[in-house]
């Protein structure tokens, strides 16, 4: 067994051990170098890579869908105005016509009226 009597010295000398100890475990290690690090940081562009074109044709096929649907918009705005646009020609044509019919009974009572005075 170990002799339980200790001198001073002994203990302050044990007790500035543990201290160093103690302070051993929050110093900074030496940082040794990952083997795979590059290999890894390489894998992560790759990825990184790998979902920027994802998305990237995400865009274009959102951007190609807007485009139909204005193109459609567009297409059925353009019917819409040539329909409209034939209506008015058909009730411009109706209209003149009429006017040709009126002129032609008010030009044939005149010429009655001129021939029931003779």
């Amino acid at each position: 067994m170990k002799d339980l009597k200790t001198g001073f010295s002994d203990r302050i000398t044990a007790q500035q051990d543990a201290k160093k100890a103690l302070l051993a475990k929050f110093k900074p290690k030496a940082a040794a170098p990952d083997p795979e690090f590059e290999l890894l940081a390489e894998k992560r562009a790759a990825e990184k890579e790998a979902l920027r074109q994802q998305h990237e044709l995400a865009k274009a096929e959102q951007r190609r869908e807007k485009a139909e649907k204005d193109a459609a918009r567009m297409a059925a705005d353009l019917a819409a105005q040539d329909a409209i646009d034939a209506e008015k020609r058909a009730d411009r044509k109706a209209r003149k016509q009429l006017t040709k019919e009126e002129q032609k009974e008010k030009r044939d009572a005149r010429y009655a009226a001129r021939k029931a005075r003779r």
